[in-house]
């Protein structure tokens, strides 16, 4: 519990002050512990971002898993992949700007801790393209892993924006139906 509220003061109190602005003693306060509890469960500052980032992507599978094992199209799981990574952002806006912000902030090593875990998520819309184009429904000259990084910049540059206050598109929930969309018409035999 106290592990939790911890994680979710972090990403708010990075999201406000930025990673670097950050003291350890602001996220306690915001998480009602002492600074010493924060460094049982986390050695650093760096150990805390990458639990965070660790944290929201497990929990994200999670949900992806329930989600698109019902689902029989990869249109519908790659329609299903987008509308839950921007569902999920916009309903934790903290969250949104630590993946669209901060990580840009904090120094290549730090980064290079978390990159495996977006690897991992690559993967799974690169299979989610592959099996499209198994099944005939989408296009095969296009390389798997290339769409599910367009498909992944496209997500976080809406990301990004919308955290940053700067678009207008009616909430990040909205803008998946036009991502969506365009990459389906993109890839769509």
């Amino acid at each position: 519990m106290k592990r939790a509220r911890i994680l979710q003061a972090a990403a708010e109190v990075f999201a406000e002050r930025g990673y670097h602005a950050t003291r350890i003693t602001e996220i306690a306060r915001k998480a009602g512990v002492a600074d010493g509890t924060i460094y049982l469960y986390f050695p650093s500052k760096d150990a805390l971002l990458v639990a965070l980032v660790d944290d929201a992507i497990g929990r994200f599978f999670d949900v992806l898993d329930g989600e698109l094992g019902g689902l029989h199209s990869a249109s519908e799981k790659l329609s299903r992949i987008v509308a839950l990574q921007l569902g999920m952002l916009e309903s934790h806006r903290a969250l949104a700007e630590v993946f669209t912000v901060n990580l840009r902030e904090t120094r290549r090593s730090l980064r290079a801790l978390v990159v495996p875990k977006f690897q991992i998520y690559l993967d799974r819309i690169a299979d989610v393209v592959a099996e499209g184009q198994r099944r005939g429904e989408f296009r095969t000259d296009l390389p798997p892993m290339l769409v599910a990084r367009t498909i992944f910049g496209a997500l976080d540059g809406v990301t990004l924006t919308w955290a940053l206050g700067r678009a207008d598109m009616g909430g990040l929930r909205r803008a998946a139906e036009v991502v969506v969309r365009v990459v389906l018409e993109g890839v769509r035999r």
